[in-house]
């Protein structure tokens, strides 16, 4: 009886809650105190933040930012509500004055943190972010925040289409935030082709305001929070204008891997001991979709998880098809993070809220994300008396489960290595006649007998030409070229140069740039330096890009650069004399290698002219530090560029998704592949082609660059050996992973990587299913050529005939793989012109 009081005293507080959580928060009763107002500037002291109360007449009547507003202005008006609140509503007014102001905000804009440091703007569910404002100086215009904000501080921007003085008096309207949830991370959501449905389903989370990176949700707060639960019929919505399966996050059983869960990471403001979680769940198993079948959840109540986690079984329902919510006990135990892993039990998972309730709670939480339609908790009916002892017996068991597997893998391990007559292994080969670079560390499939340093190290020279006679089937040419040698190591039509005639010239911002002749990178100094010399006081830095070992890489604004650079100039038309541009600088400690790596980087640089090639603008070499200005791209990366957009289709067009068109993508390519064509005519090879490595400008003009590898958004996109060597290994052909040879025949392997990332949007890594090891293994099954090799899965919008072209770049023989010409004019013919 207590169970039913309790959750019918739930529902009452729902229906509340979420119907009127509209609650004055103190601004206009003076409950928010004046020391919780603050603003970036006040005209008078009389217009200061403190009297920014609504439907108050104080001071001078209202807030007003200094001067006149501009419409690049950025002022603000902060609140501090002491606590994490949930806000619906917002109200405006301008400045009345007893009759004589005759200043208000036509628009604003929302900013809000939820922990004073990391800002977020606010967004309407299409993305939209100003919001309407007042048309008077005495009326109250509110506006129903759709989403609803769940945040601490709040900031009130005024925007203006024209220049010109601007007040506000504001009030905010909501209810505390008693969940203390900062922030979930969780997989990101997926599409759904449903059956006799014409359009996609998007299961994304649309509102969620934290990171969106590698198909990864992370640090925010989005759908799983706003108070809205889904309808029993997915496709149904509760939020107008919106797309089909708005208000569910829903992810896909077979594309997340083979390990058949979801995990989801909870941050929360404090140290709580946990009750129970309620998750609203979908259960349409007509279609596929269905309630989680277990649940396991770790606790994190300090620096590190404790190892044993609270695991619970649902009860699955196949008569009933109703979303629900499902109560999960979590045994009073404190965290202040949780990770739960959420086990599939159809084709289909899909949640659209998620609530916890803590000990500390002395009645029934109001909170907005419980549903009237909440069934009791599965476990209510338990005997409390036995579930000590229950929870003894489960732990046994696990663990004596744990154990045995252990043991049953330790073994199958142990024999694997016994028995495998080949494994990988890393050594430092000595300089000598086929190897040049004392750095380069090569990975070789060796026998168990050459484990022995001292074996491995007389024995490497006859393993060298080995490899190296096996992977030559033929030069890298035309067919008529037939043979290669070992010290002829891959030619191509270009002209020619041996392997013993390449200079390996490692980029100071940590990039493998490009390999080249080594008549062209002679000894030189700054008096060789071509390229025109830019006054530094121009360049005002605006950011940070990325950085290296001896090296960084800026944004900067460089004030009159086409007037410096006159007629000809590279850069686009502009409509002021400020620019943006990419800058290289050299760092003060810099070794005197790096200093003169840096300034054959510049000679290379200043070789290439190409409009699929970056290019280098000037220098600043007369003083220290040195810098090399080179073209930017106001797009970005490609990588970021797609990773951010869906393929084109009349759900985009109709809810203004980014988006990109099949045609968009071939034309992609073929730039790509006309940049590596003019590279490969000079001899040049890039070595770290990919996505992540060619930039947009606004007219998604491609241009291929080397700043991947030094912004750390792509480090797990390169693997380490033995700390030393940084290499792009799952763009890497494996006679590049095993044999060091960097031709360009692997430039056109990386290519095919790259087109493969192209058309999956960039949405998964290469292999991303095998680990860094497992990589290089599989390199080693290219060598042993006995098709055990694992090739890349085929993209679902990549047309047949394209797929088949990044098989050929995937050739083993080198003989096999087209020539960067043969790429540029097999795929010039898909772009419509």
């Amino acid at each position: 009886e207590r169970v039913t009081e309790l959750n019918v005293l739930k529902r009452v507080c729902v229906i509340l809650c979420s119907e009127h959580c509209r609650y004055a928060l103190g601004m206009e009763d003076g409950r928010i105190p004046n020391e919780d107002l603050t603003a970036s500037s006040r005209w008078y002291e009389t217009t200061g933040p403190q009297y920014a109360r609504l439907n108050s007449e104080d001071g001078d009547g209202a807030w007003c930012p200094e001067g006149q507003l501009e419409p690049s202005d950025s002022q603000y008006l902060q609140i501090d509500l002491r606590r994490l609140t949930f806000l619906t509503l917002f109200g405006t007014q301008g400045r009345y004055a007893r009759g004589l102001g005759k200043e208000f905000a036509t628009h604003y804009r929302l900013n809000y943190s939820r922990d004073g440091q990391l800002w977020k703007s606010w967004k309407n569910r299409l993305g939209k972010e100003v919001l309407d404002g007042n048309k008077d100086t005495y009326g109250i215009f509110s506006n129903d925040l759709k989403p609803p904000i769940i945040a601490r501080f709040v900031r009130v921007i005024p925007v203006t289409r024209l220049s010109s003085t601007v007040c506000m008096r504001v009030e905010l309207y909501g209810c505390p935030w008693d969940d203390g949830l900062l922030s979930y991370s969780a997989p990101e959501g997926q599409l759904m082709m449903a059956p006799g449905n014409p359009s996609v389903i998007s299961l994304n989370d649309s509102t969620y305001d934290g990171v969106h990176e590698k198909r990864k949700l992370s640090g925010g707060l989005g759908q799983l929070t706003d108070g809205v639960t889904g309808r029993d019929d997915f496709l149904a919505i509760r939020q107008y204008n919106v797309w089909q399966g708005y208000d569910y996050l829903g992810w896909r059983n077979d594309t997340q891997g083979t390990q058949g869960y979801v995990e989801m990471e909870f941050v929360f403001d404090r140290l709580r001991n946990f009750t129970s979680m309620k998750v609203h769940s979908n259960n349409m198993y007509t279609r596929g979709v269905k309630i989680f079948s277990s649940v396991s959840c770790w606790f994190k109540p300090s620096l590190s998880w404790e190892p044993e986690p609270v695991s619970f079984s649902t009860i699955l329902d196949d008569r009933n098809p109703s979303a629900r919510y499902v109560t999960v006990p979590l045994s009073r135990r404190a965290a202040r993070s949780l990770r739960c892993r959420f086990y599939y039990a159809d084709v289909w998972m899909m949640f659209s809220e998620i609530s916890f309730q803590s000990g500390n709670d002395s009645k029934p939480s109001c909170s907005l994300r419980f549903s009237s339609a909440a069934a009791p908790s599965a476990s209510s009916s338990s005997d409390e008396g036995n579930t000590p002892i229950l929870i003894g017996c489960l732990v046994t068991i696990i663990l004596l489960l744990v154990i045995i597997i252990f043991l049953i893998l330790w073994c199958q391990c142990v024999c694997k290595v016994l028995e495998k007559t080949l494994f990988a292994h890393v050594v430092r080969l000595p300089p000598g006649p086929t190897n040049t670079d004392p750095h380069y560390e090569r990975v070789f499939l060796l026998d168990p007998q050459y484990q022995n340093p001292a074996v491995l190290r007389n024995k490497l020279p006859e393993l060298s030409q080995s490899a190296e006679a096996s992977a030559c089937g033929g030069g890298y040419a035309e067919p008529d070229v037939t043979q290669c040698t070992p010290h002829q190591s891959f030619n191509n039509n270009a002209p020619h140069y041996a392997e013993t005639d390449i200079v390996r010239l490692q980029g100071v911002t940590g990039s493998n740039m490009y390999a080249v002749p080594a008549l062209t990178v002679d000894s030189l100094t700054r008096k060789d330096i071509s390229a025109a010399e830019f006054p530094r006081h121009q360049l005002i830095f605006r950011e940070k890009l990325g950085e290296g070992q001896f090296g960084e890489v800026h944004l900067c604004e460089a004030e009159g650069l086409p007037e410096f650079l006159g007629e000809g100039s590279p850069l686009p038309d502009r409509d002021g004399h400020s620019v943006l541009v990419a800058v290289k600088q050299l760092r003060a400690d810099a070794t005197s290698q790096a200093r003169n790596d840096f300034l054959k980087e510049i000679k290379i640089m200043s070789r290439l002219d190409d409009p699929n090639i970056i290019r280098l603008l000037c220098v600043c070499v007369s003083s220290d530090p040195l810098c090399m200005v080179t073209e930017y791209m106001e797009n970005g990366d490609l990588n970021m560029f797609l990773c951010q957009r869906e393929i084109e289709s009349t759900l985009t067009h109709a809810n203004n998704i980014p988006s990109v068109s099949l045609s968009d993508l071939l034309h992609m390519a073929v730039q790509i592949s006309s940049g590596m064509k003019y590279l490969a005519s000079l001899n040049f090879v890039h070595r770290d082609l990919a996505t992540r490595n060619c930039l947009l400008d606004r007219r998604l003009t491609i241009k291929i660059a080397d700043f991947g590898m030094s912004r750390n958004l792509y480090s797990s996109d390169y693997y380490r050996i033995q700390g030393r060597a940084v290499l792009p290994i799952r763009w890497m052909a494996w006679e590049s992973i095993l044999l060091g040879k960097f031709t360009t025949a692997s430039d056109v392997w990386a290519f095919g990587v790259t087109l493969w990332e192209i058309f999956t949007l960039c949405k998964e890594q290469p292999y991303s299913l095998l680990s860094d090891e497992q990589v290089i293994e599989n390199s080693g099954e290219f060598f042993r050529n006995q098709g055990r090799q694992i090739f890349l899965y085929a993209p679902p919008l990549c047309p047949p005939s394209l797929f088949e072209l990044m098989m050929r770049c995937w050739s083993r023989n080198i003989t096999d793989r087209p020539t960067f010409e043969g790429l540029y004019q097999a795929l010039r013919p898909h772009v419509n012109q």
